[in-house]
């Protein structure tokens, strides 16, 4: 039975991978019209990009893989023939939930780990194909670190701290297009809500003369707020120990880390959502011992996974909106379907 299952398992994973491939080769064609005559590339972007996609749906698949597995053993009458050799139905869901364990560590641990390497380097290549590579940023132990090129001037920008929308203890080196340095600006309030940033009694030295203004000035950048808070919302491009790595980085520099912890939460009880899963559709299978055609089957699974999407959907949006703490966004979807999942498990060993 498990080795039946580990290998519903493979053939869904494959046939998941093939579609997500398929839609990704569309999508990468029709962003690199414009760029390249690479056509190869667009297939090579979607190698890459795929693993972490086929990732996020893994606990779906256990549901259909599940299903695909009661529906064989209805349809050869294997079920009976098990409970007649001692199998209950508890010990049968038992194995089939441990097994969706160790899947689903399986998948945070290595499979988790190699897909967001791969989306790493499909960030790359596509942040060097568009215009986005003229600007970039980055968190590292001595701080914020950014790089911005406007008006045929690079500016080389350095925080320690970051409040709301306040940087602090700020160096902008400004350079010429020939990377000669024009200026560089000290400040230690710098409100970069928007593209025009405002520079709070800044020191700035110009030909090794330093001059004080106790005013505020002002500066043209290609950043602001909202622009810096997506830089790094793309956390799937970091490997598990890159994360707590981040996480560390971000304490120091005073950046909200929520989206990390709910990000590594997410991961952490991602082998606890798999077996919760198997267990719903076991449950499901085994209450209404529905013996449709494999088609109907594979529906009924899909019709099962969006309802579960979309409650996943409703509560992460009220963690993003800040509704609820977005540990508990993550959090309560699972521990909903575990409570539901307990009370059919009751009616199931009953029979």
């Amino acid at each position: 039975m498990i080795l039946d299952f580990l290998k519903k398992y493979s053939i869904f994973s494959i046939i998941f991978l093939f579609l997500i491939f398929t839609l990704g080769v569309l999508e990468e064609i029709t962003f690199l019209k414009d760029l390249t005559d690479n056509n190869l590339l667009a297939y090579i972007l979607t190698l890459l990009n795929s693993p972490i996609t086929l990732f996020e749906i893994f606990p779906f698949i256990f549901i259909l893989t599940t299903q695909y597995q009661f529906y064989d053993l209805f349809k050869k009458d294997e079920l009976n023939l098990l409970k007649i050799n001692g199998m209950s139905n508890i010990k049968i869901l038992s194995i089939l939930f441990v097994l969706s364990i160790f899947l689903g560590i399986f998948n945070i641990s290595i499979f988790y780990n190699v897909a967001s390497k791969l989306k790493f380097h499909y960030s790359n290549i596509k942040n060097e194909l568009s215009s986005d590579n003229k600007y970039l940023a980055m968190v590292t132990d001595s701080g914020l670190w950014i790089k911005d090129e406007i008006n045929d001037q690079t500016l080389i920008i350095k925080a320690n701290y970051i409040k709301g929308n306040i940087l602090n203890k700020t160096i902008i080196n400004e350079f010429n297009k020939d990377f000669e340095l024009i200026r560089s600006i000290q400040s230690n309030k710098i409100d970069f809500k928007n593209n025009r940033w405002v520079i709070f009694n800044p020191i700035i030295t110009k030909n090794n003369i330093d001059e004080k203004i106790d005013t505020k000035i002002y500066l043209e950048t290609n950043f602001n707020e909202d622009k810096i808070n997506s830089l790094f919302s793309d956390i799937s491009t970091l490997a598990m120990f890159e994360l707590f790595s981040l996480k560390k980085d971000f304490s120091k520099l005073g950046y909200t880390s929520s989206e990390i912890d709910a990000h590594l939460l997410k991961l952490f009880t991602h082998p606890i959502l798999c077996g919760i899963l198997t267990i719903i559709s076991a449950i499901i299978m085994l209450t209404l011992k529905i013996q449709k055609s494999l088609i109907f089957q594979i529906v009924l699974g899909i019709f099962i996974s969006v309802i579960i999407y979309y409650i996943n959907f409703v509560f992460v949006s009220l963690g993003v909106n800040g509704k609820i703490p977005l540990s508990l966004s993550v959090l309560f979807p699972i521990v909903f379907l575990s409570l539901i999942s307990l009370i059919f498990l009751i009616r199931i060993n009953e029979k």
